[in-house]
């Protein structure tokens, strides 16, 4: 029996990791070579001019095959600047492509 439960649990394994690789490679390609065709400059915040705050943030971005941003989320960089940089990249408008993909953007803050 217990030999009868591992095979199971390893086609099981199998099937989920191929499955799961079928559904990435079908929703997503990763892309970093889409155009920008307009962008929003992102808002200093009052709290990094105060602090006298400069840095980097990287935002992972889906972008729709029409060129529009649908959903994006901080990857990386100082919290300070989440909130200004996701609204900004958020508008930002991207070439055509034939599917959705996914991109890397990084924003670099300078005091004003």
């Amino acid at each position: 029996m217990h030999r009868f439960l591992s095979r199971w649990a390893r086609l099981l394994g199998t099937a989920i990791l191929f499955l799961g690789f079928v559904v990435v490679g079908l929703t997503w390609a990763q892309d970093n070579s889409r155009k920008v065709i307009a962008r929003t400059a992102p808002s200093y915040p009052e709290l990094a001019k105060k602090m006298h705050l400069t840095g980097k943030v990287k935002v992972e971005v889906v972008i729709s095959p029409g060129g529009s941003v649908t959903s994006a989320k901080l990857a990386g960089g100082n919290p300070v600047f989440e909130a200004s940089a996701l609204a900004a990249v958020k508008q930002w408008k991207f070439e055509s492509a034939p599917s959705a993909t996914k991109s890397a953007i990084t924003i670099e803050f300078v005091e004003p």
